[in-house]
């Protein structure tokens, strides 16, 4: 079992940045892939991809957030993290920091065993 707990959500406005934390503890011992993904007002229970970080650190993102948004991961400490710049108002969601016991990184929530509370983002116009 894994468990992740998320931090650094709160209100911002337009063109400003935001850091997200993500804490991982319990069996982080295993190679494992880590996420974040978000769930905007009105989207029901869908939760979009928004990034993702290999054990060996490599990223990719989704392309509406690629060159704003860097995911990095301290695997000393059991940390991810998720820098946010420029941010607009349609990155108004709950973000969730999300884990999977596998080296392979993957886009869809499916894959993901572990999820975090989630912490809201609010970009204000």
């Amino acid at each position: 079992q894994v468990q992740l707990v998320e931090s650094g959500g709160g209100l911002v406005q337009a063109g400003g940045s935001l850091k997200l934390s993500c804490a991982a503890s319990g069996r982080t011992s295993k190679p494992y892939t880590m996420g974040w993904f978000r769930q905007a007002p009105g989207s029901g229970e869908e939760r979009i991809f928004v990034s993702a970080i290999s054990w060996d650190e490599t990223p990719i993102y989704a392309e509406s957030v690629k060159g704003r948004f860097t995911i990095s991961r301290d695997n000393a400490k059991n940390l991810l993290y998720l820098q946010m710049n420029t941010l607009k108002p349609e990155d108004t969601a709950v973000y969730y920091c999300a884990a999977r016991t596998s080296g392979y990184v993957r886009t869809d929530s499916s894959a993901y065993s572990y999820w975090g509370q989630g912490t809201q983002v609010t970009v204000s116009s």
